[in-house]
């Protein structure tokens, strides 16, 4: 069953405005597929050695050639025909006429994405959400930055949500029904996708050190980001440690959180989190196959954490007023989550693995409102329960149904 992307109409606005789109994610989030949905007939992919071959050798003569408008897969394979592109499209400039996907960010080609400035238009793909699987066209960033007293005393049905942690959102786990089959798709994603990637991106000479580097700053998803420590751990200098970690950044593997910061507030911490884009690949690392295991993981805090911050993260994605995402934290140790900001608005979220909320779990939101006082819309703990509350003036209680 085709499950329809919540970014797709995005997509179709991009293609009116850019002669030019960029559809950018992981290995296996589902961009072919999406592209395939785009009533366009003209394919190739850079995977079939022959294109590869003929774009390599004339990439011109390759774009001029190509019946328009077209999708080219895989473009990170050969980025310099993005010149070509550029070249093409500047000559006579109709929009949509070029689809492109890549399993890594123009980042990771600066120098060559630099001169498509104001020709191409870039959607990043990420694995299903919640409410991608349970097909609701709902955005919890545009619900949680608006009313939400219209939800109150709503109930949710007590859902687990641990098979979806463990699961993580990649299409093709949510085919595989055996827990063996599931372990083998990780296996292979994890030694073949992203070892393709990379070497594609950065001259590693050391793969075994580039996977135990991956492996380390994955099992520090939720944390504060502690570059020695991990390089130390790993035997790398700082500058090739820079390297791997920008290609784990480019080809979504791992995203940094920056902390929020504001003139009014002293005494924050000014280092960034790092978190896993997919809990099942995270969990699959951890070798946590089960809820039982899930559950009774030391790491259970962070996965979880992890796990709202990859929901957010997609939502933001596609959301009509999209946020900047942050979290807080000051040097004695009072920490908030998530800070969600638009508008010169700013939303506190907690997580809350429990399925009751006090008075009390909203104390360092708290602290948060009278500092920032005007700037200070809502506060929100996400808890295992059942029922949509208000605790106090913009302050709710929020169930994790809410997120499906």
């Amino acid at each position: 069953m085709y499950i329809q992307r919540l970014i797709l109409e995005d997509i179709k606005e991009y293609q009116k405005f850019f002669p030019v789109l960029l559809i950018s994610g992981a290995r296996q989030v589902g961009k072919s597929t999406l592209a395939l949905h785009l009533n366009i007939e003209n394919y190739i992919t850079l995977d079939d050695i022959n294109m590869y071959e003929m774009a390599k050798n004339n990439p011109k003569g390759f774009i001029e050639s190509l019946s328009k408008p077209v999708v080219i897969d895989e473009i990170q394979r050969l980025p310099q025909l993005l010149i070509s592109i550029k070249e093409y499209v500047d000559k006579d400039r109709i929009n949509g006429e070029f689809i492109l996907t890549g399993s890594a960010s123009l980042q990771g080609f600066k120098e060559i994405s630099d001169s498509l400035a104001g020709r191409i238009g870039i959607v990043e793909l990420y694995p299903f959400s919640l409410k991608e699987k349970n097909q609701s066209n709902d955005n919890i960033i545009d619900i949680f930055s608006k009313d939400l007293n219209k939800y109150l005393l709503t109930k949710y049905e007590d859902i687990s949500i641990e098979k979806d942690i463990i699961d993580g959102g990649y299409p093709e786990i949510s085919k595989i029904d055996s827990q063996k089959g599931k372990y083998l798709w990780f296996s292979s994603y994890i030694r073949t996708y992203i070892e393709s990637d990379a070497k594609e991106l950065a001259n590693i000479r050391n793969m075994d050190k580039f996977i135990n580097m991956y492996k380390h700053c994955m099992f520090r998803s939720g944390s504060i980001f502690n570059k020695n420590d991990i390089q130390i751990q790993v035997g790398l200098d700082s500058k090739t440690f820079d390297s791997y970690f920008s290609v784990l950044e480019h080809t979504y593997q791992i995203q940094k959180l920056q902390p929020y910061f504001n003139n009014q507030l002293k005494r924050l911490v000014k280092t960034p989190k790092i978190f896993s884009i997919d809990t099942g690949v995270l969990c699959h690392l951890l070798q946590i196959k089960t809820e039982d295991e899930f559950n009774k993981s030391p790491l259970k805090g962070e996965i979880f954490e992890t796990f709202i911050f990859s929901e957010l993260l997609k939502a933001n994605s596609y959301a009509q007023n999209r946020t900047n995402l942050y979290y807080y934290r000051t040097t004695d140790k009072r920490e908030i989550d998530f800070i969600l900001e638009y508008s010169n608005k700013i939303i506190a979220l907690e997580i809350k693995a429990s399925k009751t909320v006090k008075k009390d779990d909203f104390k360092h939101i708290y602290k948060l409102k009278e500092e920032i006082n005007k700037e200070f819309d809502k506060g929100i703990v996400l808890y295992m329960g059942n029922t949509f509350l208000e605790i106090d003036k913009n302050m709710y209680a929020v169930p994790i149904g809410f997120l499906r």
